[in-house]
């Protein structure tokens, strides 16, 4: 929400070889189809290449709370292109101090309730970094773990949105692109107080590398500079009491609806999640992590 088209010779990947990481909020269905190279959803994509999923892998921990993480297996390797290329991930010892600049990526709606127009071009937008503390203040104690990493404005007006679910959080270091995030879950779109929240990349990686055992993804630890101001962050949630969460938030159509915290981004529903071609994978960056290159696109018709 509020971002921009992004250009595909400087924003380019989401899926490497033959394993993509994406978010398990968004369930997958045999025969779903992984487009890779694609820039908008309408009109010709002429650098595209589509592979079907055979293997999903589930974190073992998921629940609708923690662990929105899941492997998707490719039928068959990936070659890159200027148009498809991989990201590194975020190492275990990565730090992500608050105000950090990071960008998420995505066709997910451009506001609550409104869809990317045509030719639905893939979007880019900005977001900084919002501390665990200074989430929990806002989300509750509870509802914020140390596998999730929170990105936005606290004046809100930029996130990601309905139909972004499984995209790419992404931090530049040293001229190489890290993903730092899946898009997972939030309580509408952009709102103030209310950061985007993501499944934190670098928590993950021995889990990754257990699950493949060959052409593993590259690994980079992002490193924060100067002192991290999330520590100086206090509030009743943080210090033990839990915060008091709205119990209803307008729905689209301007209604009140019960609040569930999956992301589609809004008062999230069952029926929701998956919103958006079922905002498939993430990505892995092999060996030689590339440089100057943001994002890439995938999308997954059924």
């Amino acid at each position: 929400l509020a971002g921009q088209s992004a250009d595909i010779f400087t924003l380019l990947w989401r899926i490497p070889h033959q394993q993509p990481v994406g978010a398990d909020g968004c369930s997958l269905a045999s025969g779903v189809t992984v487009v890779l190279g694609l820039q908008s959803l309408q009109g010709s994509n002429p650098n595209n290449v589509s592979r079907t999923i055979t293997r999903l892998i589930i974190h073992p921990n998921y629940n609708s709370n923690d662990n929105d993480i899941a492997l998707l297996q490719l039928s068959s390797p990936v070659n890159f292109t200027n148009y498809i290329s991989p990201v590194c991930l975020s190492a275990t010892n990565s730090t992500f101090y608050s105000g950090v600049n990071t960008w998420v990526t995505g066709w997910g709606n451009i506001g609550s309730g409104v869809s990317l127009p045509a030719p639905q071009t893939l979007q880019e937008v900005q977001v900084p970094i919002v501390g665990n503390r200074r989430c929990k203040c806002s989300y509750g104690a509870s509802s914020i773990t140390d596998n999730m990493v929170c990105a936005g404005l606290l004046e809100g007006g930029k996130d990601s949105c309905q139909g972004d679910s499984g995209g790419p959080l992404v931090i530049k270091q040293n001229n190489r692109w890290i993903q730092a995030g899946v898009v997972s879950f939030g309580i509408g779109c952009a709102l103030p107080n209310f950061p985007g929240v993501y499944t934190r990349v670098s928590q993950y990686q021995t889990w990754i590398n257990t699950q493949i055992t060959s052409n593993q993804p590259g690994f980079i630890a992002f490193t924060s500079n100067g002192t991290d101001s999330d520590l100086s962050v206090s509030c009743p949630g943080v210090d033990g009491a839990d915060v008091l969460l709205p119990l209803e938030v307008l729905a689209d159509d301007g209604s009140q609806e019960a609040e569930g915290l999956h992301r589609g981004h809004r008062g999230v529903t069952e029926d929701d999640r998956g919103e958006g071609g079922w905002g498939l994978p993430e990505v892995h960056c092999h060996l030689h992590c590339l440089q100057s290159i943001k994002l890439q696109v995938v999308s997954a018709a059924l």
